[in-house]
């Protein structure tokens, strides 16, 4: 963190940009002879890019310069991934089964752990309370569940890390006037996001930690709230890894041709793909959907399982039926690497610069390798290692199609 912001910090603070302005000499124009006349300046010229305003006897600056542009664009990078961190790690979380072993939730005091044997023998018999431990993990012992409270922990103290990276540099960077008027909106709405993110996760444990009588199924936590937790989470990356894009890489001078248009216009569609197949992955996940049909490319003995309008009315099926989750996911799965596939080849027949080209061939690099991980993730019975690579893979996929989005950006007038 130190290496990336202090030395364009630095570059800042001895720029020109920051010291009181005072009105540029206005240019010379040639009269034929020696001498010069200078014009006269309109109001609001100055020697420099950034504008100054006084306010209470002192300068301040109300827009950033280019080098605060790069600081500011640098700290949303890091942010994002903080953030990618938060998604990978909370879905080896899923995975373990660790996320109902912390059944309470308080923003300072969860921050120290147990440390005696009596500490950690008062948090076991609150978790032994709760449905998971009597129907699934009654047998557990204080070692096993040491091992999920610090998983669900590391979890929840991300969380926080990742609050402190989006919430303190933000007002640093507001009080020194580095974010302009457009970007202290962005800045106020991520930052909002990720205390709404933190609320919104303890609300999906809730729902694992209910009684239901009157059901014998695995307690879980529900599909509808890890969906909505998850996907608040990639918005929180997509947004600010967006953003940085925008500041850190400078825009292609494209002429706007048809084909371009028509090539921004896939690049858009097919990153809304990626991002729709990585939430399906929440109901799958949420569900256990991938251990119903651990078979590939057919869901057992036939193409289209008889099993899929199990559920009446018809639509629960699509959100609370796993082996329709599950033939949802693959057919999105599909659908996005042939989405990028017609996108990479669409990139080939247009002159496009270097960097452009480049993110489009990661791209559908990735698009396949994201495939063979999700039918090796089915067909092993959906080992931890490889389903956690899978889902970290749907963010880097997400990720390209993002930079690749940016390259193609349109520039402004």
């Amino acid at each position: 963190m130190q290496r990336l912001l202090f030395p364009p910090l630095k570059a800042l603070m001895g720029s020109s940009c920051l010291r009181l302005l005072v009105p540029r000499a206005a240019p010379r124009t040639q009269c034929g002879c020696s001498c010069g006349i200078r014009r006269p300046l309109r109001p609001g010229q100055y020697s420099t890019v950034s504008e100054v305003s006084l306010q209470s006897g002192r300068g301040t600056v109300s827009l950033p310069s280019r080098a605060a542009e790069r600081v500011v664009g640098r700290w949303l990078l890091v942010c994002s991934g903080t953030v990618a961190g938060a998604v990978i790690l909370g879905g080896v979380t899923r995975l373990t089964e660790s996320g109902l072993s912390m059944v309470d939730w308080h923003l300072i005091k969860e921050m120290k752990p147990p440390t005696s044997q009596e500490e950690w023998e008062t948090e076991f018999q609150k978790y032994q309370q709760f449905p998971e431990f009597k129907i699934l993990n009654h047998d557990m012992t204080l070692a096993e569940f040491k091992f999920i409270w610090y998983m669900e922990y590391s979890h929840r103290m991300w969380g926080r890390l990742v609050g402190l990276a989006y919430i303190l540099p933000a007002a640093y960077f507001w009080r020194k006037g580095w974010l302009s008027r457009g970007m202290k909106g962005r800045v106020l709405a991520l930052c909002g996001l990720v205390c709404f993110q933190g609320l919104l996760g303890w609300y999906m444990v809730k729902s694992g930690l209910e009684e239901k009588p009157d059901t014998h199924d695995i307690p879980r936590v529900s599909q509808y709230r890890l969906a909505a937790h998850l996907g608040s989470a990639l918005v929180l990356y997509c947004a600010s890894l967006w953003t940085s894009l925008s500041l850190l890489l400078p825009q292609h001078k494209l002429p706007e041709t048809r084909q371009l248009l028509w090539l921004r216009r896939c690049a858009h569609g097919t990153a809304g793909l990626v991002f729709l197949t990585a939430l399906s992955g929440a109901f799958v996940a949420g569900l256990d959907a991938g251990l119903v049909y651990n078979s590939f490319p057919k869901m057992g003995e036939s193409w289209i399982p008889e099993d899929l309008f199990t559920f009446s009315p018809i639509l629960r099926n699509v959100f609370e039926n796993p082996t329709m989750v599950q033939f949802d996911h693959r057919i999105l799965g599909i659908t996005s690497v042939t989405a990028v596939t017609v996108l990479y080849f669409l990139s080939r027949r247009m002159p496009l610069p270097r960097r452009t080209k480049m993110a489009a061939a990661t791209l559908l690099a990735l698009a396949y390798t994201q495939v063979g991980l999700g039918i090796s993730t089915l067909l092993m019975y959906v080992p931890t290692p490889l389903a956690a690579t899978h889902q970290s893979g749907s963010l880097a996929l997400l990720s390209v199609a993002l930079w690749l989005m940016s390259e193609l950006r349109r520039v402004p007038k």
